[in-house]
């Protein structure tokens, strides 16, 4: 399957340290060879970078890391396929406007009975179930509120409502933003960090990397870091549980709903 890594905080920050080590899993330590992508928030604005090939060879890639883009949210991807070719059209993140805001979209996991899923506004351009699904997803959203919600957190109930709906297709690892709240979601597997002061050092899994944090922050940053698996082996990362949606906001958790099971 796919991974993913995301990252929000309340200070303009690059992602180098983690996706240094999330990008040797695209065909290094990891077996996702199939692309991979990130998109940055910053400023009011959004950008985005994919490419079908490994991350771990990928120019590109080496770009983001040697390059430190600031932002308050970011999403990566990196892709095994499963369903749809390995191209471009494929390779998420994916993008949609709704509300007047750039929405970003990646999935990690398969769905059966995708094709079912109905769709109105939004129609994907790969061949993919996950482009389907976050199409109808933002459908769904945009058939409950036509209008940017007033009621945030009625929306995000639909949203953990829809999410539901889509784990009982199959796997459904979910990032999702809209420039200001970050929404995770767990199907299976997902797990986060949040640093800040007092900060320490970290050791990169899957590549030979420290960092300390007290160099490169000020005791005000919040910044916390979600993954498929923990990118560091010597802090306590968090895992979430299957059904578990959280909105994140600078780095902190907003909301936090869970399966009606749970």
């Amino acid at each position: 399957m796919c991974e993913l890594l995301g990252m929000s905080a309340n200070v303009p920050t690059d992602i180098c340290f983690s996706f240094t080590g999330f990008l040797h899993r695209g065909g290094g330590t990891g077996p996702h060879r199939d692309g991979w992508g990130i998109a940055f928030y910053e400023e009011g604005g959004y950008r985005d970078f994919r490419d079908p090939h490994p991350s771990v060879n990928s120019r590109i890639a080496r770009l983001i890391c040697e390059y430190p883009i600031k932002s308050h949210i970011v999403i990566s991807h990196i892709r095994q396929a499963n369903v749809g070719g390995v191209r471009l059209a494929n390779t998420h993140p994916f993008t949609r406007e709704m509300w007047g805001q750039p929405w970003c979209y990646a999935h990690n996991g398969q769905l059966e009975g995708w094709e079912a899923l109905p769709l109105s506004t939004y129609r994907p351009v790969g061949t993919t179930d996950s482009e389907h699904a976050f199409c109808w997803l933002l459908g769904e959203l945009r058939r409950h509120y036509p209008e940017p919600p007033a009621d945030r957190q009625a929306m995000w109930q639909t949203l953990h409502e829809l999410c539901e709906r889509l784990r009982g297709l199959g796997v459904f690892n979910l990032l999702l933003a809209d420039g200001e709240y970050l929404y995770t979601y767990c199907s299976t597997k997902l797990a986060h960090i949040t640093r800040c002061a007092p900060f320490g050092e970290a050791n990169l899994s899957d590549a030979e990397m420290v960092v300390n944090f007290v160099e490169h922050t000020t005791p005000n940053d919040v910044v916390s870091v979600l993954a498929t698996a923990p990118l560091t082996d010597n802090e306590r990362w968090v895992k979430m549980v299957p059904g578990e949606l959280l909105v994140w906001r600078d780095g902190a958790i907003e909301a936090r709903f869970l399966a009606a099971d749970e």
